[in-house]
């Protein structure tokens, strides 16, 4: 038989063709699996083997084959059996693939895992190699020579899960043993607040599931013969000699750039990345490896304000006002994807945020993550894995000084830092979640960490920029250098910055309560956290019909009310709408929820007012007494039903858009506490010959108060009060309105911030707006088409065709794609020749379509009445009906990027959403708008 070709130079990823079996189910050694007894490649179903999910987790695996239910639908995770009562031996598994490799003389070939939980034994072709314990750690093996000859390898990996997987403690809460050291922790608990306890544990990275991560061949020449080693970054080279049969460490003379773009965080400016390339040729052979990496030209530098006495940031020596939220991970069983995480950081820099915690209870997530935020401008401040659960707390008590193996964790923490220290959306490190760790690893960690003195803040500069002196130490000597560290969450410069938990609060409060200066007391809140109800589609396509009952409001004596959750949203850890005692139900005062729909409707207007105040009090004080603000916590890795902005499907809460509107770097708001109006400018830029149109409108649809500020101007990165909201004061103000602000250029009239608000009078509530929703006011909608594939983009103007008031002159037209703001879908969509006819047609009752001449169709609907047209919102669905023999299928098309939703228009007001998804194949999109009074569900087919 003829020898097989020599392999291609390069990187190939093992990612498919993987199969599964649980140990105790395998009678075979795995030097026979990889020999002379491999596994079938589609095995019987009655075999123990199964398609395995790689990269990804046991309970993934198991789920992938129907062998367990859902564990985030309904309470089916009680029916999954705990590592605790069946035995690491449950858990343990085999995975096995093949792979084609035939090296030539002079090649080699590794094989490479970025992650396994929690410790394996390879076997390839019959050869076995144990690999050492360790979840964040990367293993590589030489395997050059154990490949046959024909190139066809057999490979079995035999993953366990950690060493002391603990038991749920029966009341709930944290405890219990602690692996993190040998590596991560292992946190055996009913449950953080947030989440329940997945039975494999891996959801918050206190993982006992195994899992195998990332596993890559890289094909190389080997430097037997002396070789030219050949770095080309624009246009520059460097030649060294390499001795045959050695390792060779060697420092790339400084690369130099004529006037490089600058990367800025996400609202200061472009993110702007060059692609490095380095590549190793050797005379004779051609290239024998290559790697490249995006990265920025950035500094990013942090120190403890004086004036506040919170953490600040400044990138490119620009102050930077965080406001961004704690990131857990994508999802609670592993199934990373490429496509999700850009999904995942498009929301956050949607939202107009700049920065993501990574939270120590979380993963060192896949370099993908950290890409998409180098792209999208998201600034992560990066944790090691220490957690509330490793201090002698809990039940049973949990190993007091940390983890159970110190250098392993100093091992895993360095090859992190290693593998993510490139990036340059990379801005901090820090020790731990709410506590530091124990001495020897925060000394070693420390010392690992400590900045270059080119990188510490009070290095000055001359005019022209450049250092005044050249420090001569070896930056490749730094496993850093660039990052601050900082021991803990709640440390130097973060809560009261000595460790007190002084971080939070956690729970409903009322909208001005967030602008009060007694509120929260320090500079920077790393954890301040809310409500977080998905919209009702997300509950029926979650939860079985039994889960689709709302709670019961019980009023107290004292005229609060309390909430009881029904069983599966308990489960699900449902936070109120209610503080008893504290905080009067916020969703009652839209009068009582008379079910799911109704309940979850008026959840999202909560959801709106209660994020965009919390951004919008801590932005009142930018600077004079805040640095930052990192809401708790922005996602769930699961199907929870507290503080989120979209959900675990991707579908996002009104919450979204009411941060994405407070967090503009240029903003107008009313402070709900001292009713004055305020224009913010965050950025380094003078805002001036500006004003402010201020309109009230009232339920009959007339505007009882209009006026424009007098032009005003706002100096960069403050704060400019500019006049009290005087409506509520007036004679006879009504007890419910609308309130629209709008930031103007009096140049052009250009919209650069709309903001809009629903108001009632102080001891008043909302229940007026209840008969509000019988209202039916006409809208004209317009609409164009971009379809490229299965990719879809839309732009829908909406315009309120209300009679407007003569008596003053508003501006009328606002295109959100051209405000500021953090808008990633405002692309001008184009219809494309030939779909033009069909389209659009008629579905209901009610619609008159025109056609125009450049493909945009207009529907309008009819309506009697003026006023507002309130909180419509926008969703897009397949043709399929929602129901089927009574069983209900969740038609939505996920996720979809929305460049407003949840918003409102006065009479007269016109409004462009852009929108843009992936449709299933095979699927026929259709957009629904619906509204608090527009009820009759209008979709527009595409």
């Amino acid at each position: 038989m003829a020898a097989a070709a020599a392999a291609a130079v390069g990187k190939r990823v093992l990612d498919t063709g993987w199969l599964a079996a649980r140990s105790t189910e395998v009678s075979l050694t795995g030097e026979k699996l990889t020999t002379t007894d491999p596994p079938a490649a589609d095995p019987d179903p009655t075999a123990p083997w199964m398609h395995a999910a790689v990269p990804g987790t046991v309970l993934g695996t198991l789920l992938k084959n129907k062998l367990i239910p859902d564990p985030f639908y309904g309470l089916n995770n009680e029916s999954i059996i705990d590592i605790a009562k069946s035995g690491r031996e449950h858990y343990t598994f085999w995975f096995f693939t093949t792979f084609h490799c035939a090296p030539a003389g002079h090649q080699h070939v590794s094989l490479n895992f970025r992650g396994i939980n929690y410790s394996a034994e390879v076997y390839l072709n019959g050869h076995k190699e144990v690999l050492p314990k360790g979840m964040f750690r990367r293993h590589t093996l030489d395997i050059t020579d154990v490949l046959h000859p024909d190139g066809k390898n057999l490979l079995a990996v035999l993953v366990h899960p950690p060493d002391h997987p603990g038991a749920i403690p029966p009341q709930g809460g944290q405890g219990g043993d602690h692996e993190i050291g040998k590596d991560v922790a292992t946190q055996y608990v009913e449950g953080w607040d947030w989440i329940c306890p997945i039975r494999g544990r891996i959801c918050t990275l206190e993982n006992t599931s195994s899992w195998l991560s990332d596993c890559t061949l890289k094909i190389q020449v080997s430097a037997e013969i002396e070789g030219n080693i050949c770095l080309v970054e624009h246009l520059q080279s460097y030649e060294i000699s390499v001795p045959p049969d050695s390792v060779l460490e060697y420092t790339i003379p400084p690369l130099f750039f004529y006037k490089p773009n600058l990367w800025w965080p996400n609202g200061m400016g472009t993110q702007s990345l060059y692609n490095v390339e380095i590549s190793v040729d050797v005379n004779g052979f051609g290239e024998s490896d290559s790697w490249s990496h995006y990265f920025g030209f950035r500094k990013i530098e942090s120190t403890i304000d004086d004036s506040t006495g919170g953490r600040i940031f400044k990138v490119n020596g620009e102050p930077v006002f965080i406001r961004g939220g704690n990131w857990i991970l994508s999802d609670g069983l592993l199934r990373l994807t490429r496509k999700r995480y850009m999904t995942d950081i498009k929301f956050h820099a949607d939202m107009n945020f700049n920065m993501l915690r990574c939270w120590g209870g979380g993963l060192a997530e896949r370099p993908d993550f950290y890409h998409f935020c180098d792209l999208y401008g998201l600034m992560v401040w990066q944790e090691f894995w220490i957690t509330g659960d490793v201090d002698g707390r809990g039940i049973p008590i949990s190993n007091p000084n940390g983890p159970l193996d110190h250098d392993l964790f100093l091992l895993c923490a360095r090859d992190t830092v290693k593998l993510l220290r490139n990036h340059a959306s990379l801005a901090l490190w820090v020790g731990g979640n709410e506590q530091v760790p124990p001495i020897d690893i925060n000394k070693a960690l420390k010392n690992d960490l400590k900045l270059h003195p080119m990188f510490e803040s009070n290095h000055t500069t001359n005019g022209s920029g450049k250092y005044l002196s050249q420090d001569p130490t070896d930056p490749s000597k730094y496993l850093d250098g660039t990052r601050v560290y900082v021991q803990g969450s709640m440390w130097d410069g973060f809560a009261n910055g000595k460790g007190d938990f002084t971080d939070g609060p956690y729970e409903i409060q009322y909208p001005e309560s967030f602008f009060k200066d007694s509120f929260y007391r320090y500079g920077f809140n790393p954890e301040v956290g809310n409500v977080g109800v998905p919209v009702a589609a997300t509950i029926r396509a979650t939860m079985p019909s039994e889960g689709w009952s709302i709670p019961i409001f019980k009023k107290r004596i004292d005229g609060y009310i309390k909430e009881v959750p029904n069983p599966i949203w308990d489960y699900h850890k449902y936070i109120p709408y209610s503080k008893p005692g504290k905080v009067h139900d916020q969703i009652e005062l839209y009068g009582h929820p008379s079910d799911l729909d109704d309940f979850c409707e008026k959840a999202q207007l909560v959801n709106y007012v209660q994020y965009r105040a919390l951004l919008e009090g801590w932005t009142s004080f930018m600077w004079t007494k805040f640095t930052g603000v990192l809401i708790w916590k922005t996602q769930n890795p699961w199907t929870g039903l507290r503080g989120q902005f979209y959900d675990h499907l991707l579908d996002q809460t009104a919450g979204f858009y009411g941060c994405r509107c407070a967090a503009e770097p240029i903003h107008v708001q009313l402070n709900l506490d001292s009713y004055f109006i305020e224009v913010v400018n965050t950025t380094a830029d003078e805002l001036l010959n500006v004003a402010v149109e201020i309109s009230v409108w009232d339920l009959d649809g007339a505007s009882p108060y209009y006026r424009v500020t007098e032009k005003i101007a706002v100096p960069p990165k403050k704060v400019q009060r500019v006049m009290e909201m005087a409506y509520p004061k007036m004679k006879n103000p009504k007890p419910v309105y609308f309130l629209l602000l709008k930031l103007l250029k009096l140049s052009d009239n250009q919209v650069l911030s709309r903001n809009f608000y629903w108001l009632h009078l102080p001891g008043k509530d909302y229940k007026l707006l209840e008969p509000y929703r019988q209202k039916q006011i006409p809208l004209k909608i317009d609409s164009k088409i971009s379809i490229s594939g299965s990719e879809y983009k839309v732009r829908m103007s909406i315009e309120n065709m209300s009679k407007k008031p003569e008596k003053a002159n508003y501006i009328s037209t606002m295109n959100l794609a051209d405000a500021n703001g953090s808008n990633r879908t405002g692309e001008e969509a184009t219809a494309h020749e030939g779909h033009g006819s069909g389209l659009w047609r008629k579905i209901r009752r009610g619609l008159s379509i025109t056609r125009s001449d450049n493909n945009i169709r207009t529907v309008e609907v009819n309506g009697a009445d003026s006023g507002v047209a309130f909180f419509l919102h926008f969703s897009v669905h397949t043709s399929e009906p929602s129901y089927s023999q009574d069983v209900y299928k969740d038609t939505r098309i996920l996720p979809v990027h929305y460049s407003d939703n949840f918003f409102s228009l006065i009479p007269g007001e016109k409004m462009a959403i852009d929108m843009s998804f992936e449709a299933p194949l095979g699927s026929t999109p259709r957009v629904i708008l619906k509204g608090w009074n527009y009820h009759l569900d209008h979709a527009v087919t595409i």
